[in-house]
């Protein structure tokens, strides 16, 4: 079949837009309480339009969305995260005078899934004709209405004016019918979760738009409510004598059925895909998982079965896992499990794709990390001991470092800073407002055995940190220690792992060998290689200045093979002088898995001396972190550029 992005003279700017419902959902993090019960939620986007877009892009395709969101944090939450996916921004208002529509969920048993709308006039409720732009519109070479959206006048409107403008310039029309019967003022406040209210109404009304379309998807109780007919097959001969669309019939368990053209006698008879018999953990958001999966392969030109098979997959992602769109499986995911499978019926229990699925949708990333390292603590403490000052003016210098680097970045991205929770506090306030990466330990300084500071349980400890920090974690570990020290530090590390995994935060692991043992060019790669072989897959590596480029290329060819996802290495310094780290830098630059350095003893140890003796003011001790940083900088883009 031939891609509908290609279909037209002219190359289109989106491969899809949607248009609808968006809102910011709370899911219940209990799994089989009551909603009553809930004490805790975690946030993401939703509504059905704005996940099928951002499952659109997680799958290679050029989305956009056309809804409303208020002007506060809500409305923000949504533009960013729509941004991060890759969606087009184009078409969102912000609604000066409305709140952005929130949804409260949970999953109370493996039939009930609770959910309430507040959605008294709220943003997205507003969508009207004035919003749809016809110039954006028309750049895509598709675009998605939804049924909830027809429900009031100005809402259908607005649709209806997209459905014109994409048939005027040669487009396709997508009708996800999205029934519920709340949303149309059929059920009450308490009845989110209910799927199906027959109404000669809303069946008066969506046959009204079924003449339009050129795919149609809906599960069995929506084909009903199109149609107007509770018998499936006559409901989908029905919706035939209206439209030639591609009807697409969502099954649950069994799939779906796909009828290009003529309504077989039998319900069976249609385009079937492959199916995936999985774990029904929440139903939520798997036919809007479902819808990406179909688009992905019907507008790129996939024949029906194809495409029928990627929209299962992508389902069974969904009712596998606990959010909407958070869950939508990225492309590379997809395809890895479509290769590979798994062993187990619960995929969230699968841990090679959780780790495609978390590397594949994290936040981005600059290419590079350089950072100023000023989470120490033990050394800092000597320092003011020596000095005869309080240990509580280490939370000023810290500000006083922070300020440094935000002064070198001048607002780039790929620099930032380690600090830590003991004298870092107020610093970490400063690095946000300066935009800066963070990196916080959680390691109790100096253990080896590792041992965590404050408190072993490191989930409990992470749940409060900003979503923006990456876990920052120091072991004293060498591949040839002791077999029972080994065993311990990787158990700790292993448990760290899985923390940090759980609650969705990034971590780096550093690892300083040659102070407990002998160093080779294969040491720290055999080092990763264990963890590796662990399952403990870090988003960063923070190592030690390898002694020659084999050394690098070793540990560059155990990351590749173990984790291609991985962000990269950054340096340590181990307060080493200036020229020390230059060589250092020359040696790993020309090896693209190094991404920059942590340094920090080399940037702060003259400037902490002389500020806690009182012998230079807040001013001098930043001017002087300043330029210190700002030549490993420059020492290292110079030996970047060189390599």
């Amino acid at each position: 079949m031939e891609s509908i992005m290609e279909a037209g003279s002219a190359p289109r700017k989106l491969d899809v837009i949607t248009i609808g419902r968006c809102s910011v959902d709370l899911y219940g993090q209990q799994i089989g309480a009551r909603l009553e019960d809930v004490t805790s939620f975690a946030k993401s986007v939703g509504g059905c339009p704005a996940n099928i877009a951002i499952g659109a892009a997680r799958l290679g395709l050029k989305s956009g969305l056309i809804t409303r969101v208020g002007a506060e944090q809500m409305g923000r939450f949504i533009r960013e995260q729509m941004a991060r996916e890759g969606v087009a921004l184009d078409g969102i208002v912000t609604d000066p005078s409305r709140l952005t529509s929130l949804v409260l969920l949970s999953v109370e048993n493996d039939k009930s899934f609770p959910l309430i709308f507040y959605r008294d006039n709220c943003a997205d409720s507003a969508l009207s004709e004035d919003d749809i732009d016809e110039a954006f519109v028309a750049s895509a070479a598709a675009v998605l209405v939804t049924g909830t959206h027809f429900a009031t006048p100005n809402t259908a409107a607005a649709q209806r004016k997209a459905m014109r403008i994409a048939r005027a310039h040669g487009a396709k029309v997508i009708f996800d019918i999205d029934y519920r019967p709340n949303l149309w003022g059929l059920a009450g406040h308490a009845a989110g979760d209910e799927r199906y209210i027959r109404s000669d109404r809303v069946s008066a009304h969506l046959k009204a738009i079924l003449p339009d379309c050129d795919l149609i998807v809906g599960t069995e109780e929506e084909v009903h409510i199109a149609a107007g007919s509770e018998d499936t097959l006559e409901a989908l001969n029905i919706i035939r004598t209206l439209s030639n669309a591609v009807i697409v019939l969502k099954r649950g368990p069994m799939g779906c059925v796909v009828y290009p053209g003529a309504i077989p006698d039998a319900i069976e008879k249609g385009v079937a895909g492959k199916g995936f018999p999985i774990e029904v953990y929440n139903v939520l958001g798997a036919g809007d998982s479902f819808m990406s999966g179909f688009l992905r392969g019907f507008l790129k030109g996939e024949d029906h079965a194809t495409s029928a098979s990627w929209a299962n997959a992508c389902g069974a992602f969904a009712v596998s896992r606990l959010l909407c769109s958070p869950e939508i499986p990225t492309w590379d995911e997809l395809q890895y499990f479509l290769k590979h499978g798994s062993p187990h019926r619960a995929l969230r229990r699968d841990e090679a794709i959780n780790h495609i699925h978390w590397a594949t949708t994290r936040r981005p990333e600059p290419g590079q990390l350089l950072a100023f390292a000023i989470d120490h603590r033990m050394q800092l403490e000597q320092m003011a001991e020596k000095a005869n000052a309080p240990r509580e003016r280490l939370n000023d210098f810290k500000r006083l470092a922070v300020a440094a680097a935000g002064r070198v970045a001048a607002g780039r991205r790929g620099f930032g800073t380690l600090l830590d929770d003991v004298y870092g506090r107020e610093a970490m306030f400063d690095a946000a407002k300066l935009g800066l990466w963070v990196g916080r330990p959680l390691e109790q300084p100096g253990s080896r055995p590792l041992r965590f500071e404050f408190t072993q349980d490191a989930g409990a400890r992470l749940v409060e940190w900003p979503v923006t920090h990456t876990v920052k974690c120091l072991a004293f570990y060498h591949p040839d220690d002791p077999a029972e020290l080994r065993r311990e530090q990787e158990e700790k590390l292993r448990t760290l792992y899985e923390a940090a995994r759980k609650v969705g935060r990034e971590l780096m692991v550093e690892i300083i060998a040659a102070k407990h043992g002998a160093m080779a060019d294969d040491t720290i790669a055999r080092a990763l290689a264990g963890l590796y072989a662990l399952g403990i897959k870090p988003d960063w590596w923070k190592l030690e200045p390898q002694a020659s480029t084999a050394a690098w290329d070793k540990i560059a060819t155990v990351i590749s093979a173990n984790d291609p996802w991985c962000r990269g290495v950054v340096l340590l310094g181990l307060d080493a002088p200036e020229e020390e780290l230059a060589a250092s830098f020359r040696t790993a630059a020309s090896q693209p898995v190094v991404k920059g350095f942590a340094v920090g003893r080399t940037i702060f140890r003259d400037a902490a001396q002389a500020w806690l003796s009182g012998k230079i003011s807040d001013d001098e001790a930043t001017a002087d972190m300043a330029a210190r940083f700002q030549s490993l900088v420059a020492v290292w883009e110079t030996a970047r550029g060189r390599a």
